[in-house]
């Protein structure tokens, strides 16, 4: 599969969900539309409307910034690295959706680059309990994590790369194809996007409005884990952060 979308099929893309979110603002969120044959979205298990204070959320920052919650959304605002975990421990099979606006309007860190997350994560320093280790925000302070990640308009804009963390500091495996470039590059600023998270039977999947972009099969699968915003010297707004149980469909 070709990884990067192509101009055209991005803006159709990108239409078509500026559409749904629109009847989404009169009906609530609804599930994403992906389509496997091999699970079907059950039971909704967290959500977030961000409509009061972000006490579900634990921000590690390498220096200072903004995060916050107003207007229905997570703001992000940081100069530097930053890292924001969701608190609650997810178990796959499991499907975790958000949508994020990527902001260029002038600001100090308004930066169109690096629409990041963890997923499934635990730290090798104490696998028992992820908030009991001091992180920095530095990104290189995440290396011993054992997880997912993906690095979505990576580069300034320019990179998407695929990760499995093995929890070993100084080494980020990172597979040639699982490293996409693009000059033209991926995420569109000001415009909503969303991302759709799996992980079941040891499968790990990345979807970009509805488009598969990564797809992974684990020999040690991850089957628990947290959840993190990660980006560096950026701006964003997070919308509808939502965890659904999947469920697997018999062969």
């Amino acid at each position: 599969m070709d990884q990067r979308l192509s101009a055209p099929r991005r803006f159709a893309n990108g239409l078509a969900f500026v559409l749904s979110c629109l009847l989404a603002c009169w009906a609530g969120a609804e599930p994403p539309h992906i389509e496997d044959e091999r699970y079907t979205i059950g039971e909704l298990l967290h959500e977030e409307d961000f409509a009061d204070s972000p006490e579900r959320w634990r921000p590690e920052l390498e220096e200072g910034g903004a995060v916050e919650v107003s207007g229905g959304m997570l703001h992000i605002d940081v100069p530097r690295g930053a890292t924001i975990w969701f608190t609650e421990k997810l178990e796959a099979p499991v499907m975790i959706v958000y949508e994020v606006t990527v902001v260029d309007e002038g600001g100090p860190n308004d930066r169109v680059s690096d629409l990041n997350c963890f997923w499934m994560a635990t730290d090798a320093r104490n696998p028992d309990d992820l908030f009991a280790v001091e992180r920095s925000g530095a990104f290189s302070d995440y290396d011993e994590l054992i997880c997912y990640y993906v690095g979505y308009g990576g580069h300034t804009n320019t990179r998407n790369r695929f990760r499995r963390y093995i929890g070993e500091a100084g080494d980020r495996p990172l597979l040639p194809e699982h490293d996409f470039q693009d000059e033209d590059g991926f995420i569109t600023e000001n415009e909503r996007m969303q991302v759709t998270l799996t992980a079941f039977n040891g499968v790990a999947q990345y979807f970009m409005d509805g488009e598969k972009l990564f797809e992974y099969e684990d020999g040690a699968p991850l089957t628990e884990g947290y959840f993190a915003f990660r980006t560096v010297n950026n701006h964003k707004r997070i919308h509808n952060f939502r965890v659904y149980r999947l469920e697997l469909v018999d062969e």
